[in-house]
């Protein structure tokens, strides 16, 4: 059992920045690949990054490359997304998830979930 609460979201301005934290219970946290998800209004869950159980292994959706960066403290055993040049499109619920398994970019491949963080990016 593993659980993941969100942290870090709000509202900033379009060029802005703002740093997502998910932080999970449970001791074998450092065995599991950890992903952020998105879902805007009236979208379906969206994949947004990656990483895999060691941290040496992370993964982009084309949309946030360059921006966003995925990264994990096993010691905090805590994941991050330190989201940079934020734009309105970035606007949608972020999900941390978790797998024990590598890293994926398919949603319905995760295990566990955390409740959602609001972003939101005005113009």
């Amino acid at each position: 059992q593993v659980q993941l609460v969100e942290s870090g979201g709000g509202l900033v301005q379009a060029g802005g920045s703002l740093r997502l934290s998910c932080t999970a219970s449970g001791r074998t946290f450092r065995t599991y690949a950890m992903g952020w998800f998105r879902q805007a209004p009236g979208k379906e869950r969206e994949f947004v990054a990656a990483i895999s159980w060691s941290g040496g292994t992370t993964g982009y959706a084309d949309s946030v490359k360059g921006r966003f960066t995925i990264s994990r403290d096993n010691a905090k055993i805590t994941v991050y997304l330190q989201m940079n040049s934020l734009k309105p499109e970035d606007t949608a619920v972020y999900y941390c998830a978790a797998v024990r398994r590598i890293a994926t970019m398919i949603s319905g491949e995760y295990e566990y979930w955390g409740q959602g963080t609001q972003v939101t990016v005005s113009s």
